[in-house]
C-alpha cells in the first residue's frame, strides 16, 4: 500500500471546490442540499469540539479522497484514499468510522425530510377527479387506481372490489436495525427540529433555538455508543416495534382512509358514510416467530400479545376521550337516539357515582357523555380491574355505530362521519390486539415433537414448549378475539402431513374440546417445495380441520412463499421465475377450486431476499394471485423507513393499496399473462443458464469457507442485531447452514451485492437477442421489475472495493467468476434500461445512491483494513487487545455501511 503522504494534499480551496462540484453534480434539490450542508456543518462543529481540529481534518481528508476517487477524475485518488484509511491508528480509525456513520444518519434524515417536503407540496395540489379521463395514467394512488378500475369493470364491480381491498404487512424482527434504538430516537428528535427550523423565520430566535437544539442532538448522536452491548431480547424487539404504532401508525392509518375517501367523493366525504373500508391489517412475527430462535418461548408470545393490547387500548382510550370532549352538542339541537340513551342509562345504573360526575361536567350533552363512558370502559378493559370492561372489540364497534347513527339522524352528520368514523376505522383496523400475532415454527420441530408424544416415552422440554404455545394461542383468543392470534406458519412445508401435524399437536395440548381456532399457513421456501406446492395444497384442503375452517371463513386459504431461501437455493434469477410459476399454478388451482386465496410474500428488505419496491412487484404478479389482497413481511430498517414518518407511511400504504387494487384489473391481468406466454422461451433459457452459473459458484469445492473469508460473514454474527441466531448450526460448512439474512448482508458489506444479481448477466447473454430483450423489458412486468431491482443492487456495488474483498481469499478462480459475472450483468442492465450508466431512468434513486457512495467507500476502506488485520492475525493471538480493537472497528464499519446503503438484509 502506498503511504498517504506520497500524494500531495489538496488545498482547502480545492477541497471546497471538489466537494461542492460533487454535490451539485448529483442534482440534489436546493432545499435538501441546504439541509445536508447545515447538518454536515453542525456535525463538523461537534467533531472539532469532541476531538479537536485533528479529528475534523482526518475526516475531511478521507472524505475528499473518496469523492475524488468516486468521480475518477484525479489520478491515484483511490490509492490515496486507501492509504489514508491505512495510516490512521486503530483508535483514530474508530473515531473516523463513527463520524461517517453519523454523517449517514444525517443524510438519511435530510433525504427523508425532502421526501416529506415533496409529499406535503403534492398534498396541496388538486387531486384528479375519479371521473377524469387522465386519472389512470399514473395509477399510484387508490383514487387513480379506482378510476381506472371503474372505467374497465363499471361502478358496481369497482365498488365491490374496493370493499374487499386488503393490505396486510407483517412486521418481523430478523433482524432489527443495525442502528440502536437510542440512535433512532435521536434521529427522530432531529427530524422534529428540522421541521421547526423550516417553519421559523430566517435568522429569527426560533430558528436560532432549533439550530442550537440540533447541535445538542447531533452531539448526543456522536456520543451515544453506536453498537449495542448485548443482543436485544424478543421482548425488547416487541417494544421497539410498538414505537412505530405509538408514533405513527395508530393515528396515520385512519388518515389514509380519509384521504382516499376525500379523493373519491370530494365534498361528500365526511358528511355521509365512507366508501373506503378499513383495508389495512397489521401482522407481527415479533414474539411469535420461533423458527430457529430458542429465545422466543410461549411466555414471550403471551407477553408480546399483552404489550400490544396495552398499547392499542391506551390509544383507543385517549382517542375516545379526545373526541368525546369535542362533542359538546346540546340535546335540544342534537337529540340522542333511543340506543344512545339506553347506553347512558345502563352505565348510570352500573356506576352511578361516575355517571353523576359526567352528568355534572357535561350537562345536556348526551353524545359527549356516552363517548366518555366508552373511554372509561376501554380503560377498564385494559386494566382488568372491575368497571364495565368490553369482552371483545365488536362490542365497542356496536356502541360507536350507535353513536354515529344517533348523530347522523340528529343532523350532525359531519361529527358522525368525521371524528367518530376515525374511531370506528381504528377499532376495525386494530381491534383490542393491535397486531395479528402469528406463530411460526419449523416442520421438523413438529415431526420430532409428535414422535416423542406418540412413543409413550418421557416428553422433552422442547416438546412441552411446543405444546404450551397452543395453550397460549387459545388463551390469547379467549382474551382478545380470534384476530389476535391464530395464524400458524409452518416453515419448510414439504408435505401435506406437515400441515396436519399442527392440528394433531393442538389436540395433544388441549384435547378435542378446547383447541384454538387455527389458520395453518404453509411456507414454501426451497425451489423443490415451490414446485410441489399445488399438489401439497390440493391434499391439505381435504383434511377435516382445513375443510371446517375454510367453511367458516368463506373458503379462504393463505399460502406463504419464501423468497430468501429459494434465492440462496438456485440464485436470484431462477428463484424469481420459480416464484412466478408457483404463484401462477397455485392461483389457477385456487380459482378452479373456488378458494379465496391470499398469497403471503416473505420478502425481506434486501434485493437478495425479494426486496425492492412493493408496488411494482405487485403489478408483476400472475393473474388472480393478488385479487385485491396483498400480504408481505416487513423487517428491520424497512419498517422504520416505510412506517416511521407519517407522511411517508401514508404515501407507502396508498401506493401499495393502489397496486393491489389495480393488479386485478382486466388490462393488467391481460398484460401480465400475455407477456408471460410470449416470453416463455426467454424465461426457460434464463432459468436454466442462470441456475447453472449460480451452481458453478456456490457448489464449487471450498466455496463456503472462501465466502466466509472474503466477506465479514463470521463477524456479522457478533453484531447485536436481533435475538435470532445467524446460523442454524455451530459453524458454516455449506450454504444450508447459513440463514438468508447473513448471506445477503455479508455480500452487501463486501460491496458486491452478489445475492441480488448473480447469474442475470449469463442468463441475458444466453438469450442474446438485444432487440427481443429490450422489447421484453418494456412489455414483460416480471422482467422489468427484475432488471430494475438489479440495477439498484448494482448501483450500490463498487468493483474496486469488491476486488479488495475478493483478494482476501486465495481463490483467483472464484474471484474471477464473480467479477466476470458482475461486468456481464452490468453491461446488459445498462443496455436494456438505456443511457450510459445505472439508474439513469430513475434519477431520484440514482441521486440517493450517488450521494452516499463515496462516503460508503470510506467506511469500506476502514472495514477492509480491520478485516485484513483479523484475517492475518495468528490463531494464538485470538482475544488479544489489538484484535479486540480491530474487531470493534470492523463492527463499527459494518453498522456504518448498513446506514449508508440503508440495507441490512
Amino acid at each position: 500500500m502506498t503511504p498517504a503522504h506520497d500524494f500531495p494534499e489538496p488545498t482547502n480551496t480545492e477541497a471546497i471546490r471538489v466537494i461542492g462540484r460533487f454535490e451539485a453534480g448529483r442534482g440534489i434539490p436546493d432545499a435538501m442540499r441546504s439541509d445536508v450542508r447545515m447538518l454536515g456543518m453542525l456535525l463538523g462543529q461537534v467533531l472539532r469540539e469532541a476531538g479537536g481540529d485533528e479529528l475534523f481534518d482526518d475526516v475531511e481528508r478521507l472524505r475528499l479522497a473518496t469523492i475524488q476517487a468516486y468521480d475518477e477524475e484525479t489520478p491515484g485518488a483511490f490509492d490515496r484514499a486507501a492509504a489514508i484509511a491505512e495510516s490512521f491508528t486503530v483508535a483514530r480509525a474508530d473515531e473516523v468510522a463513527r463520524a461517517f456513520t453519523c454523517y449517514f444518519h444525517l443524510v438519511n434524515l435530510a433525504e427523508e425530510h425532502q421526501r416529506v417536503r415533496v409529499l406535503r407540496e403534492r398534498a396541496g395540489q388538486p387531486v384528479p377527479s375519479s371521473d377524469s379521463a387522465t386519472a389512470g395514467r399514473t395509477a399510484d394512488t387508490v383514487a387513480t387506481a379506482y378510476a381506472q378500475l371503474r372505467s374497465e369493470v363499471g361502478d358496481d364491480e369497482a365498488r365491490r372490489r374496493l370493499a374487499g381491498l386488503r393490505f396486510h404487512p407483517v412486521f418481523t424482527a430478523h433482524p432489527t436495525e443495525a442502528r440502536r434504538r437510542a440512535v433512532s430516537s435521536s434521529i427522530r428528535r432531529l427530524s422534529e427540529l428540522l421541521t421547526q427550523h423550516d417553519a421559523a423565520s430566517e435568522g429569527g430566535s426560533e430558528q436560532h433555538r432549533a439550530h442550537r437544539r440540533m447541535l445538542e442532538e447531533i452531539e448526543t448522536l456522536w456520543r451515544t455508543a453506536p453498537l449495542r452491548s448485548q443482543k436485544p431480547s424478543p421482548t425488547d424487539e416487541v417494544r421497539t416495534v410498538m414505537g412505530v404504532f405509538d408514533e405513527t401508525l395508530f393515528t396515520t392509518v385512519p388518515h389514509v382512509y380519509r384521504r382516499i375517501d376525500d379523493a373519491l367523493r370530494g365534498e361528500d366525504s365526511g358528511s355521509s358514510a365512507p366508501i373506503v373500508p378499513a383495508f389495512v391489517r397489521i401482522g407481527s412475527w415479533v414474539g411469535g416467530d420461533r423458527d430457529g430462535n430458542p429465545f422466543v418461548t410461549a411466555s414471550v408470545t403471551r407477553e408480546a400479545s399483552q404489550i400490544a393490547a396495552d398499547h392499542v387500548l391506551r390509544g383507543l382510550e385517549r382517542a375516545l376521550d379526545r373526541i368525546g370532549r369535542t362533542l359538546t352538542l346540546a340535546a335540544d339541537d342534537t337529540p340522542p337516539s333511543a340506543a344512545v340513551t339506553a347506553l347512558w342509562e345502563q352505565f348510570a345504573a352500573a356506576e352511578p357515582e361516575v355517571a353523576a360526575e359526567l352528568a355534572t361536567r357535561s350537562p345536556d350533552e348526551p353524545h359527549r357523555r356516552v363517548l366518555l363512558i366508552l373511554a372509561r370502559r376501554v380503560a377498564a378493559t385494559r386494566r382488568g380491574d372491575g368497571g364495565q370492561p368490553y369482552s371483545r372489540p365488536e362490542e365497542l364497534l356496536a356502541d360507536l355505530r350507535a353513536v354515529q347513527s344517533s348523530l347522523a339522524d340528529a343532523g350532525a352528520k359531519r361529527h358522525a362521519y368525521g371524528g367518530v368514523q376515525h374511531l370506528i376505522w381504528q377499532v376495525e383496523t386494530y381491534g383490542f390486539h393491535l397486531t395479528e400475532l402469528e406463530v411460526r415454527q419449523h416442520s421438523q420441530v413438529h415431526r420430532k415433537a409428535l414422535a416423542e408424544l406418540e412413543s409413550g416415552e418421557a416428553v422433552s422440554a422442547q416438546t412441552e414448549e411446543v405444546l404450551e404455545v397452543f395453550r397460549v394461542i387459545a388463551e390469547i383468543q379467549r382474551d382478545r378475539g380470534l384476530r389476535a392470534a391464530g395464524r400458524y406458519v409452518v416453515s419448510f412445508t414439504q408435505a401435506a402431513s406437515d400441515l396436519a401435524n399442527v392440528h394433531r399437536l393442538a389436540r395433544h395440548a388441549l384435547g378435542d374440546d378446547a383447541p384454538p381456532v387455527l389458520d395453518v399457513v404453509p411456507l414454501f421456501e426451497t425451489f423443490a417445495d415451490l414446485q410441489a406446492a399445488p399438489e401439497i395444497l390440493a391434499e391439505a384442503v381435504t383434511f377435516p380441520e382445513f375443510r371446517e375452517r375454510m367453511a367458516a371463513t368463506g373458503n379462504r386459504l393463505e399460502v406463504m412463499l419464501g423468497y430468501s431461501d429459494s434465492s440462496k437455493d438456485v440464485g436470484p434469477v431462477a428463484a424469481n421465475l420459480a416464484l412466478y410459476e408457483a404463484q401462477e399454478k397455485i392461483a389457477r388451482w385456487a380459482q378452479e377450486s373456488d378458494i379465496e386465496l391470499t398469497l403471503f410474500h416473505g420478502r425481506g428488505g434486501a434485493l437478495g431476499r425479494g426486496g425492492g419496491p412493493a408496488n411494482s412487484a405487485i403489478l408483476a404478479q400472475p393473474p388472480h394471485s393478488v385479487d385485491g389482497r396483498f400480504k408481505l413481511t416487513e423487517q428491520g430498517e424497512v419498517i422504520f423507513a416505510r412506517y416511521g414518518e407519517p407522511a411517508i407511511a401514508m404515501r407507502h400504504i396508498d401506493q401499495v393499496a393502489a397496486a393491489t387494487l389495480l393488479a386485478s384489473s382486466p388490462t393488467e391481468e391481460q398484460r401480465t399473462s400475455s407477456a408471460a406466454a410470449r416470453y416463455a422461451e426467454v424465461a426457460a433459457i434464463m432459468d436454466r443458464t442462470s441456475r447453472e452459473r449460480f451452481f458453478s459458484l456456490v457448489k464449487a469445492e471450498g466455496f463456503a469457507s472462501w465466502f466466509a473469508t472474503v466477506t465479514p460473514m463470521e463477524e456479522i454474527g457478533l453484531l447485536a442485531l436481533g435475538s435470532r441466531p445467524a446460523r442454524r448450526g455451530l459453524s458454516v460448512e455449506s450454504l444450508e447452514d447459513l440463514r438468508a439474512i447473513p448471506w445477503v448482508f455479508a455480500w452487501t458489506q463486501a460491496r458486491i451485492n452478489l445475492a441480488g444479481w448473480f447469474g442475470l448477466g449469463t442468463a441475458l447473454e444466453a438469450v442474446g437477442d438485444a432487440e427481443l430483450l429490450t422489447e421484453a423489458y418494456r412489455e414483460w412486468p416480471l422482467l422489468r421489475t427484475m432488471i430494475d431491482n438489479v440495477a439498484m443492487s448494482l448501483a450500490k456495488t463498487d468493483e474496486r472495493i469488491a476486488r479488495q474483498y475478493l483478494a482476501l481469499g486465495d481463490r483467483d478462480d472464484l474471484a474471477a467468476l464473480v467479477l466476470d459475472e458482475l461486468a456481464l450483468t452490468r453491461g446488459w442492465v445498462i443496455r436494456l434500461t438505456g443511457g450510459k450508466g445505472l439508474l439513469e431512468n430513475k434519477p431520484v434513486l440514482q441521486r440517493a445512491v450517488q450521494l452516499r457512495s463515496p462516503y460508503v467507500d470510506a467506511l469500506s476502506l476502514l472495514q477492509l483494513r480491520a478485516l485484513r488485520a483479523l484475517r492475518s492475525a495468528p490463531e494464538e493471538a485470538g482475544g488479544s487487545g489489538a484484535d479486540a480493537e480491530q474487531q470493534r472497528l470492523l463492527l463499527l464499519s459494518v453498522s456504518g455501511v448498513a446506514a449508508g446503503l440503508q440495507n441490512t438484509g
